[in-house]
């Protein structure tokens, strides 16, 4: 619990944000990392701290929302997994004139604290924090810690958690399970009517960052299973790469569900409030924001994540009984249209897979990140 003194800092003794401690975030690359940035931003600068991002050049300025408001700084970063040799040759002189460059920006701005959220982007920052003995951060976004987060929190001075359950964490560090950061707009949803009234059952699908090829075909020989009567019923909502998009269209043609087809979404608190169910990847995300909103989900772990932590993600729901887990081998068109013909024939079902997950959810994690880095740090 946060101490007496925590209060006392917010509401009096930062009044000035000039006066106030400077804390950088460094992240980069996918939502994974960027969302939970993005929402301990809104949280510090709400209780009066300066705040500043360092990131690499595809993040510098191109945030929007709190992140792209504070100061942002850009450094050399390479990304060492799953490259050929002379690519990670090459991103190791970019990480070590990164780390340079970042180590200047903490000099010169000298702040009270380094929080990492992970991602070869944050790297850099966080070594040169290490180096200047600034107080570092870690912030572990899924339930089995990143071969980047490994090494780094050997000489952190606190490590915030996910979910419950989080392997290769190190011995006699500062660990406390904070939740994963979701956006507020997300969260402002939780209370909302479940199962939506609506004449049809929508189905949102997403993919990641990147969309999932197999649902762009998998998904429509579902819903052609059905007969024409049934799928008028469906409302289906779905991300696609771009690449995609042209066949996924073509598979829907002939289906006489309602069809809405996009590559990114910039609605996604919308889409959740009207959503009976979702189809969606394992990510640390998504599976926090199911949660934190009790949206029952099929989950597809993506086979070829790292040390496969989609799966073990996905078991933070699986364990609450707010959704169900089909290995990628398994989903077939034919699983998958059992499966929705279900729930849509089963709204206590849904209703109890709901609740189990808004009980097992996190809604204030920014906070309690916030709270820990104010009580064990500052």
């Amino acid at each position: 619990m946060p101490k007496t003194k925590t209060n006392t800092k917010t509401s009096k003794t930062r009044n000035s944000k000039k006066k106030a401690p400077l804390i950088v975030l460094t992240a980069g690359g996918t939502g994974g990392h960027v969302y939970p940035a993005e929402s301990l931003a809104y949280e510090l600068d709400k209780r009066g701290y300066q705040l500043a991002l360092i990131t690499d050049s595809r993040g510098k300025d191109n945030y929007k929302g709190k992140l792209g408001e504070i100061k942002n700084h850009a450094v050399l970063a390479g990304a060492l997994v799953g490259k050929s040799k002379w690519f990670k040759i090459k991103s190791l002189f970019k990480t070590a004139i990164g780390t340079l460059q970042a180590m200047w920006i903490l000099i010169k701005n000298r702040p009270a604290c380094v929080v990492g959220f992970g991602g070869y982007a944050s790297f850099p920052c966080c070594c040169a924090a290490i180096l200047l003995r600034i107080k570092l951060v870690i912030h572990e976004q899924n339930s089995v810690m990143s071969r980047t987060n490994r090494f780094l929190s050997k000489h952190a001075a606190l490590i915030a958690t996910s979910f419950n359950k989080t392997s290769h964490l190190p011995n006699n560090k500062k660990i406390i399970l904070t939740g994963m950061p979701v956006r507020k707009a997300i969260t402002d949803i939780r209370d909302r009517t479940f199962p939506p009234s609506s004449d049809k059952f929508t189905i949102l699908v997403l993919g990641g960052s990147q969309g999932a090829q197999i649902f762009s075909t998998v998904i429509p020989e579902a819903i052609n299973l059905f007969n024409k009567s049934t799928q008028k019923k469906i409302k289906l909502i779905q991300q696609c790469r771009a690449n995609d998009l042209d066949t996924a269209k073509t598979l829907y043609k002939e289906i006489s569900s309602e069809i809405i087809l996009e590559p990114f979404f910039s609605n996604m608190h919308e889409l959740f409030a009207e959503s009976s169910l979702i189809i969606t990847r394992a990510g640390a995300s998504s599976v926090a924001e199911v949660m934190a909103i009790g949206l029952p989900s099929i989950l597809v772990p993506l086979p070829i994540a790292a040390d496969n932590h989609q799966y073990y993600n996905s078991m933070e729901v699986t364990d609450a009984k707010g959704g169900i887990r089909v290995d990628q081998p398994d989903f077939t068109a034919k699983n998958l249209n059992s499966l929705i013909k279900d729930f849509m024939e089963d709204s206590k079902k849904l209703k109890t897979m709901s609740n189990n997950a808004k009980k097992a959810g996190i809604t204030d994690a920014a906070s309690r990140l916030a709270n820990a880095i104010e009580t064990e740090i500052l």
